[in-house]
């Protein structure tokens, strides 16, 4: 089995960045947070915030969304399109995609797709955690908990913070632009 990072890896950009602006056009009164998140992005910058705190503050857009599901088709429909075609050329039906961005808006993307999700679980309705963030060391933890056993061929990332996954894969490959070169 292969197993990927989707933000910045398959997918050309990052889609909470993305969402939340998504948000932002297409749910008015979703705006009513940007004060907050500027503010805890700030904090976060200048580390007196931490990664899940700010990212809460991100999702917070999620209490304003009054049908979810309709709201993630839309953004799927107009964002789709910006997976990499590499990707799309060799996806296999075993592939795992792993990551910190949130399950529920992951979820739609790798149905279409046809491939299975790791992610952080986020309530869709509030924006808060109720799992560890999946970065770093806790990916490699969750995907031991779902598949003790299996093996990695392939494993591609755009970000350092994923070595732990990394050294498990028989191959590993760092995404950057669009073009994986080994890790």
């Amino acid at each position: 089995m292969n197993v990927y990072d989707f933000d910045n890896t398959i997918f050309h950009g990052d889609s909470t960045v993305r969402l939340l602006f998504y948000a932002f056009a297409h749910v008015p009164a979703s705006l009513r947070t940007l004060p907050s998140v500027v503010w805890n992005g700030a904090l976060y910058i200048l580390r007196l915030q931490s990664k899940r705190r700010f990212k809460e503050k991100v999702y917070a857009f999620c209490g304003y969304v009054p049908d979810m599901d309709a709201f993630l088709k839309g953004f799927w429909n107009k964002n789709l399109g910006r997976i990499y075609k590499w990707y799309l050329d060799g996806k296999k039906d075993d592939d795992i995609i792993i990551s910190a961005s949130s399950e529920f808006a992951l979820r739609p993307a790798c149905s279409m797709l046809g491939v299975r999700l790791i992610a952080t679980e986020v309530d869709p309705h509030s924006g808060k955690y109720l799992s560890e963030n999946c970065h770093g060391e806790e990916k490699l933890r969750r995907f031991r908990e779902q598949y003790p056993s299996a093996e990695i061929d392939e494993f591609y990332s755009d970000s350092r913070s994923d070595a732990p996954l990394a050294m498990q894969a028989k191959k590993a490959y760092f995404v950057r632009r669009g073009k994986a070169i080994d890790w």
